[in-house]
């Protein structure tokens, strides 16, 4: 059975993932649950960056399957939600899935220019950050593999795929939406 009410967006880094969630969560007056933004904030907590955090997960796994739990548990109370989270496709499996590709190279320019990104991964260069999302990603990819036994960047787990390389913010909103509806009215 379809959820319906219940959209999970999940990308590469630096995709757009958060954005493109908050203005869809905004545009559809649905619940925006961010499982990055925890994570981050855990982050912070422990005194790491993002980066050092995700290398850590792997040898406490029972905290990364308590990030992903939050998840599940939002989706089994509350309807109307759009779940912003790398495994939310995995999480809720359910919703409509939706996938956020960018080339690596706008990606590194992305986020070394974005200061929400400060906090946990203040990088010298836009190389040093290219490297960091390299290592980052291959560190998440592996450890969602041995946790979960899934291949999260395996596109046919995902109902769209989207680049978002050249595309504007409010391009890939309506991408979504018109898919979404489709999806709705299968």
């Amino acid at each position: 059975m379809k959820r319906k009410d219940v959209i999970s967006i999940t990308g590469d880094l630096a995709s757009g993932q958060s954005t493109v969630s908050k203005m869809l969560a905004e545009d559809l007056n649905f619940y925006l649950y961010r499982n990055g933004a925890y994570c981050r904030e855990l982050a912070v907590a422990y005194g790491m960056s993002i980066t050092e955090f995700c290398e850590y997960l792997k040898d406490h796994p029972e905290i990364d399957r308590q990030i992903e739990k939050s998840a599940t548990e939002y989706a089994k109370n509350h309807n109307d939600i759009v779940i912003d989270a790398k495994m939310g496709w995995y999480a809720v499996p359910d919703s409509f899935k939706v996938y956020l590709k960018v080339d690596i190279d706008i990606a590194a320019q992305r986020a070394f220019a974005d200061p929400n990104r400060k906090r946990a991964e203040d990088l010298p260069t836009v190389e040093a950050q290219k490297e960091d999302m390299i290592k980052r990603t291959k560190t998440d990819l592996t450890r969602y593999y041995n946790l979960y036994n899934v291949h999260r960047n395996d596109m046919s787990n995902y109902d769209l795929v989207i680049d978002t390389s050249n595309l504007k913010p409010e391009e890939v909103l309506s991408k979504i939406k018109e898919a979404y509806e489709n999806w709705k009215n299968e």
